[in-house]
């Protein structure tokens, strides 16, 4: 992947900041004296406030966007979410505006970015229509529901659940993601730029997948579309093939 296309959406947010930034300073050098202003009204302390840095990027209400970078927040697991806050804050997950803006948030701040997150219900995206060929999308269906058991590759819904929802207390659902999105999370996973607190299970998995086997999870994954009730299964409903450094067992 060129470095072009990995920095490209970091352009308009960084864009974005900078305007911000100026027009900020061209007020402050035209505002009138403090007598003479008048009185400004406070901005509401909401926690919908408060993310406003988060959904600037991943949609009103964590639904994700329409483009590969920014997925769904929305739903997912509260644990989940806060281990891959602490994760962009301790330099395991590398993405310079996320690592950026919760480098100073406390434990308790991330719990609750987290907790509001997971709240969220918007509704999911139509799925992707498919642009790979069939055998591909077959090969995908094969991994993500029975994996390989001859390569040491469990089922991704012995995990993330039948419905691909995920599981409480910290396993992501998978609908609802750009095929593109899960590619790049994957393939961080196998050059070793992705990290989770150990043992790092996707890890283990991701360096056993080929490129062919990524692309083919990527893309049938992408072409789910998400079930009626797209809650995250209870936690302990299934054992975990393999154990997570997040995930307690």
């Amino acid at each position: 992947m060129s470095s072009r296309r990995i920095f490209r959406p970091l352009l308009a947010p960084l864009m974005a900041m900078a305007l911000i930034g100026c027009a900020s300073l061209a007020g402050a050098a035209e505002a009138p004296a403090p007598a003479q202003a008048a009185a400004q009204p406070m901005a509401p302390d909401t926690m919908a406030a408060r993310v406003q840095g988060c959904t600037a990027c991943h949609g009103v209400h964590g639904e994700g966007t329409d483009n590969d970078y920014f997925p769904r927040l929305a739903g997912k697991p509260a644990d989940y979410l806060y281990n891959q806050l602490q994760n962009f804050r301790e330099g395991r997950r590398k993405y310079p505006p996320m690592n950026y803006l919760v480098t100073y948030l406390s434990d308790d701040y991330l719990h609750q970015i987290a907790t509001y997150f997971s709240q969220q219900r918007p509704p999911y995206p139509q799925p992707a229509k498919p642009t790979v060929s069939a055998s591909t999308l077959s090969k995908g269906q094969q991994i993500v529901l029975n994996g390989d058991a001859g390569r040491g590759i469990p089922a991704c819904a012995a995990c993330h659940g039948a419905n691909l929802t995920g599981m409480q207390p910290a396993i992501p659902g998978l609908v609802g993601l750009h095929s593109d999105y899960i590619s790049a999370q994957l393939g961080a996973w196998r050059a070793g730029s992705r990290h989770a607190i150990a043992p790092d299970c996707m890890q283990q998995i991701a360096t056993r997948l080929t490129d062919d086997d990524v692309t083919s999870v990527a893309a049938w994954l992408s072409t789910q579309t998400a079930p009626a009730n797209p809650v995250p299964a209870p936690a302990g409903s299934r054992k975990t093939p393999l154990a997570c450094g997040s995930e307690p067992q």
